[in-house]
């Protein structure tokens, strides 16, 4: 839970760092994303002794495919939300992350088999009426929002399932995206239109910490969203685009109208609902589990036989040895 936090107020706040950048075109700055993020995690990797992991995942086909195809879903959303920002459309981004939750519970319903208790589908009823009464208030529908949530969304169900941990799938990712950035940039050089190297410092020193910016909360998200259920990372969500709220209205000056207020205060009724019910099962997941450690027979030096229960590792589900009722899942 903390890691998902922690990736979402980073993402809530990073447009600022894509504001102070505005002046470089977004092409160029999603190639240093890319290109720098392969530094820093590589640098990681190396420091750790696993590039043998690495290797290891692009030789699996079903999971070099499986990076594959969220590196071609993660550029895509990272080039969106870098163009939303520099060209003062970041309304429209946090429209996106907003409808993302929803997709995430889609998805965790149809391909996860994940099944939400009843106040949970009021939350999720709530959410989207929060999301089409924004939708409907812009007259138009929002392709580069939708594009957003959905990229994002399938994203977060394929690296919960692929055998690859947080630190090696990113570095797959990023060396599949680091060969095109690499070109791009030297084409940008050899026509002249390179902003990087150029005469303003405050570029050359900001650009190469796209790494940063990048990498961190996708590690942080990956390891949050292989222990979460996706629906329940779809609700942490909403810390992200409320951030860009708050942020598009105070620090950049958008306006934010009254039907915006009214779709936000919807959405985090719908947050703080869905969080009670999780918090609930979580006190009657303790309560089974202890009842069942309490009935089961001592091990031998007096400790109690483990409840039931179940262990996700990689995807994969390993019972473990069971002395009462399951306890179920949160």
């Amino acid at each position: 839970m903390l890691y998902g936090i922690a990736a979402y107020l980073w993402w809530g706040l990073v447009a600022v760092y894509f504001k102070a950048v505005a002046d470089v075109p977004a092409p160029e700055i999603l190639a240093h994303r890319m290109l720098w993020s392969l530094v820093l995690v590589g640098g990681l990797i190396g420091a750790r002794g696993r590039w043998a992991d690495v290797r290891a995942a692009v030789a699996a086909p079903r999971t070099f495919l499986t990076l594959a195809a969220t590196t071609l879903l993660i550029a895509t959303n990272w080039f969106l939300f870098i163009w939303t920002v520099t060209t003062g459309q970041m309304l429209q981004a946090s429209l996106g992350y907003f409808i993302n939750p929803l997709v995430n519970v889609l998805l965790g319903a149809l391909f996860l088999h994940e099944r939400l208790r009843p106040r949970q589908w009021a939350s999720v009823a709530l959410a989207a009426g929060a999301v089409l009464y924004l939708t409907i208030s812009l007259r138009t529908l929002p392709t580069v929002a939708l594009v957003l949530a959905v990229t994002f969304a399938f994203y977060g169900m394929l690296r919960k399932t692929v055998r690859a941990d947080a630190l090696v799938g990113l570095t797959v990712e990023t060396g599949l995206l680091a060969p095109f950035a690499l070109a791009y940039l030297i084409y940008l050089k050899c026509s002249g239109e390179l902003a990087f190297a150029g005469p303003s410092w405050r570029i050359n020193l900001l650009l190469p910490a796209a790494g940063i910016v990048t990498a961190v909360p996708l590690l942080l998200f990956a390891h949050a969203v292989r222990r979460l259920r996706l629906s329940t990372v779809g609700f942490l969500q909403y810390i992200s685009p409320s951030l860009q709220f708050l942020l598009a209205v105070v620090a950049f000056g958008e306006s934010f109208t009254a039907t915006q207020r009214v779709a936000v205060g919807l959405i985090w009724t719908a947050l703080a609902l869905y969080t009670m019910d999780g918090l609930a099962a979580g006190r009657g997941a303790a309560r089974a589990s202890g009842s069942g450690a309490a009935a089961a027979p001592a091990a031998a030096g007096g400790a109690p036989i483990p409840s039931g229960g179940e262990t996700r590792v990689y995807g994969a589900t390993t019972a473990t040895a069971a002395a009462g009722p399951p306890a179920p899942r949160g």
